[in-house]
């Protein structure tokens, strides 16, 4: 079952894409204002992001159907 994991875009340098389903960091995507992103992965919780707040998928459709991650300007 797929996992998902919201982080701090001040992290993703830690991001280890060998154990996430993102190849690189310009296949993630950012909340509106860019200060958050997230990865999903597959399994076990990759090391570098123990402890962090995990997400099924409903949830985190939930999550991203909010002002914070969509806007509705069409620009």
């Amino acid at each position: 079952m797929r996992k998902y994991v919201i982080i701090d875009a001040t992290e993703v340098s830690s991001i280890n894409f060998d154990q996430v389903v993102e190849t690189s960091v310009d296949t993630i995507c950012y909340s509106v204002d860019g200060t958050q992103t997230f990865v999903k992965y597959e399994g076990d919780q990759p090391s570098f992001l123990s402890g962090k707040q995990e997400y099924t998928h409903s949830e985190i459709l939930a999550i991203l159907a909010t002002d914070e991650w969509t806007t509705s300007d069409p620009s």
